[in-house]
């Protein structure tokens, strides 16, 4: 039993480094709204910032999605440690709106070398016979570093002194212990490549994913979606349409959805691959009419609960469909596969929520909002009729 909990510990330290780095991504969460009084910037333009993070990641996936398969998952995610390093300094020296998109693509950039490695990484570090346990090491890491990062900027930007400046001192000694500890962390790639075989990849699939990879996906790109609007627009329309104003509840609020997902992502070892993906879509239709309903009526607590059901659908969607692509992927792709989930997945979180930017001049929030709810309804919708005639695959 010893031998078995020390060989858990590194697959554990894998997730808490991967949490620390995303939590990055989304701590300027709460304090967009700091900002806009700082700066004088619109609705459309916090949500460019916001996207910007996006087209970074999809930019690395697409770039050197697969670079840990060739030259190491340790020297991967050191670089990553190294942008989201980067990516907090420009927001300590914000002076002006281009600060804030540096800073938002340098993050897009550390999350990109973060997301298809660190998920490898993580699970490759879990003992023989853990492969399950270790899926969601990893993504509740993601999910629940993300939601960890709004909270923690939404109590200091309300409680504490120098609200611009504080989360982002606290995520750099983070970042820096991180890196202490992926040093210590061992390497899993035996046969590595040098850096210049690495090559720019086009989104392709290995023959045997793509049956399973079309409805993951599909659900991955709503669930991502919904994170997007959450953590883009909700602080505004918390503050403008429901006069909250307290960062720390903007920051609960964002932070609740990411950590229902990971209780989701908790549940599908219980219901397995094969039905979490039709239930995590029904789950995010769900969350979808509840947002539809807090628009229309202005209602804090249907705000709440969209969050908590729409998260824990996408943590079942989000979960199965990374269990099921990289159970269907050959070994020496599956990093570059995943990678291409991802790319699918925060498309979910530039385009829409780009869109909702744009209609929020002549539609207001509300509007845009409801537009977006739409769209997504269908998406999901076609996704899960399809999953409940042709179930996913999953090996076992």
């Amino acid at each position: 039993m010893d031998s078995d909990r020390r060989g858990r510990v590194p697959c554990l330290l894998g997730g808490a480094v991967f949490a620390v780095c995303m939590a990055g991504t989304t701590l300027p969460t709460p304090l967009y709204g700091l900002y806009q009084e700082k700066f004088g910037f619109s609705e459309l333009t916090v949500t460019v910032v916001y996207a910007v993070y996006a087209f970074g990641v999809i930019a690395v996936l697409l770039l050197a999605g697969n670079a840990s398969d060739a030259v190491g998952r340790r020297p991967v995610l050191l670089v990553g440690l190294g942008f989201a390093a980067a990516s907090a300094t420009c927001f300590l020296c914000a002076t002006g709106l281009g600060w804030l998109y540096a800073g938002r693509l340098l993050s897009g950039l550390s999350a990109g070398l973060f997301t298809g490695a660190a998920t490898v990484y993580v699970m490759e570090l879990a003992p023989p016979g853990a492969a399950s346990r270790a899926t969601f090491v990893a993504t509740a890491a993601n999910m629940g570093g993300l939601g960890c990062g709004p909270l923690l900027a939404g109590l200091l930007a309300q409680y504490a002194e120098r609200p611009l400046h504080l989360p982002f001192v606290v995520h750099l000694a983070l970042v820096a212990c991180s890196a202490a500890v992926l040093l210590w962390l061992p390497e899993t790639v035996r046969e590595r490549r040098p850096l210049s075989t690495v090559r720019p990849q086009r989104p392709s699939l290995p023959g045997q994913v793509r049956g399973v990879f079309g409805p993951a996906a599909i659900a991955s790109f709503v669930g991502f979606a919904l994170f997007g609007v959450f953590t883009s627009v909700s602080p505004s329309f918390l503050a403008q349409s429901l006069d909250v104003r307290d960062h720390a509840v903007s920051g609960l609020v964002v932070a609740l959805a990411f950590f229902a997902s990971t209780g989701g992502q908790l549940a599908v070892g219980r219901i397995g691959v094969r039905r979490s993906l039709p239930l995590g879509c029904a789950g995010l239709l769900t969350g979808l009419a509840l947002l539809a309903g807090a628009l229309l009526w202005e209602s804090l607590p249907l705000v709440v609960l969209s969050a908590v059901v729409g998260g824990a659908g996408q943590g079942l969607a989000f979960r199965g469909a990374l269990s099921a692509v990289a159970g269907a992927s050959p070994a020496g792709r599956r990093a570059a596969v995943i990678s291409t989930l991802f790319v699918v997945a925060y498309a979910g979180i530039s385009v829409p929520v780009i869109g909702v930017g744009l209609l929020a001049g002549p539609m207001g929030l509300e509007g845009a909002g409801l537009v977006f709810i739409a769209c997504m309804a269908v998406l999901v919708t076609i996704a899960g009729v399809y999953l409940l005639r042709r179930p996913v695959p999953v090996k076992t």
